[in-house]
C-alpha cells in the first residue's frame, strides 16, 4: 500500500507498520471517530481513512504544527519559501553550518515556537530524533550537514505537507488537543476506534514527556473500561528482555506481534530488532499471531507529488 508520510520526523515512527495496523483497523470495522491520544508524527492517523478524528499529544509543538496546517497558516508554498531561505543561510553559515542551526534553535527555545522552525530543527537535527529538555526546550544537536536542505529534500518535505493538508479535515470533524491521554480516551463511544501509541515503558525514548508504570496502569484501566474498540502499539520483547507490562496488564487482551527494526536512535539497543505488539479488545480474525504480512514482503511506498509553484 502507499503510505502518506508526515513532514514531522521522530524516533519510533510507525511508517513501516502502517499496513499491519491498517489490517487490524479494517477488522475492527468501526464507523465512528478515529481517536488517537498519542498522535506523535501522525503517520497512523493520516493513513487511517477516517473523516472524523480526535487527535491529541502532550507535545504542544506537534499539535501547533498540525493546527496551523489545518487552518492553512502553513502551506506548501510558504514551507518551500521558508526552507529555501533558511537552507541557503545554513549552507553558508560559519562552523560548517552549525552557527545557523544554533541560531534557529535559540530562537525556537526563546519562546517563539515557530512551527516552521520546528520543522527545520526536526530535519536538521541529529539522526532524525526529537527530544526536549525538562523546560520544553529543543536539545538535539546538529546533524552536521550544511547542505541538508538541497532542492530535492525541500521538495520531499513540501510534498509531505501537501499530502497531510489534503487529509486533515477542518474543525469540527478533526480536532487537535494538547492535554493528557486521560482526558481523551473517555470521549470515545461504542462506534469509535482508539489507537494508542504511548511511550514504550522500559525503553529509552525521545518523547516530550516521560512514561512511568503508573502511566501504563492508568492507560490499562481506561482502555479496559472503554466501550470503543482499541488498538495499542507497544513492544513485546527484544534480544535482551521482555516487556514486563505485557504479562502484568496487556495479556488480558488479544495480541499479535511482528519483528521490526528501528533504524534511528542514539542508543545501540534501539537499533536492533524489536518484536512489536498490537494489543486489541476485539477478535483479530484471520491475522496471524506473528509476522503477519511478512511473507508478502510488501513495499511501503511514499506518495510523490511534484509541487509546482
Amino acid at each position: 500500500m502507499k503510505v502518506i508520510i508526515p513532514p514531522i520526523k521522530s524516533q519510533g515512527i510507525k511508517t513501516k507498520l502502517v499496513p499491519w495496523i491498517k489490517d487490524l483497523v479494517e477488522i475492527a470495522n468501526q464507523t465512528g471517530t478515529w481517536i488517537e491520544p498519542f498522535l506523535g508524527t501522525g503517520v497512523v492517523a493520516f493513513n487511517a481513512g477516517y473523516k472524523k478524528a480526535i487527535l491529541n499529544d502532550t507535545n504542544p509543538h506537534i499539535i501547533n504544527f498540525y493546527k496551523n496546517v489545518q487552518s492553512k497558516s502553513i502551506t506548501a508554498a510558504l514551507m518551500k519559501q521558508y526552507l529555501e531561505k533558511e537552507g541557503q543561510i545554513l549552507s553558508e553559515a560559519e562552523n560548517n553550518g552549525y552557527e545557523h542551526y544554533l541560531k534557529i534553535r535559540s530562537r525556537f527555545n526563546s519562546g517563539e515556537f515557530s512551527p516552521y522552525d520546528f520543522i527545520f530543527l526536526s530535519r536538521a537535527g541529529f539522526n532524525g530524533m526529537m527530544r526536549f529538555g525538562s523546560k520544553g526546550n529543543w536539545n538535539i544537536p546538529f546533524c552536521k550537514k550544511p547542505e541538508r536542505f538541497a532542492p530535492a529534500y525541500i521538495t520531499k518535505i513540501i510534498n509531505q505537507v501537501t499530502h497531510v493538508s489534503q487529509v486533515i479535515q477542518s474543525e469540527p470533524d478533526w480536532t487537535f488537543h494538547n492535554t493528557s491521554f486521560a482526558n481523551i480516551i473517555p470521549l470515545a463511544t461504542e462506534n469509535d476506534i482508539i489507537y494508542c501509541d504511548p511511550p514504550y515503558y522500559g525503553r529509552h525514548v525521545d518523547y516530550y514527556n516521560g512514561w512511568t508504570e503508573q502511566d501504563e496502569e492508568l492507560l490499562f484501566q481506561l482502555l479496559s473500561e472503554t466501550k470503543a474498540k482499541f488498538i495499542l502499539s507497544t513492544w513485546h520483547h527484544n534480544d535482551w528482555r521482555e516487556n514486563e507490562m505485557i504479562k502484568k496488564y496487556w495479556n488480558k487482551f488479544n495480541i499479535i506481534t511482528q519483528d521490526h527494526f528501528y533504524h534511528n536512535g542514539g542508543n545501540i539497543e534501539n537499533r536492533r530488532t524489536v518484536v512489536e505488539a498490537l494489543v486489541c479488545n476485539f477478535d483479530t480474525g484471520t491475522i496471524s499471531q506473528h509476522n503477519h504480512r511478512k511473507k508478502e514482503k510488501p513495499k511501503t511506498e511514499q506518495l510523490t507529488l511534484d509541487w509546482m509553484g
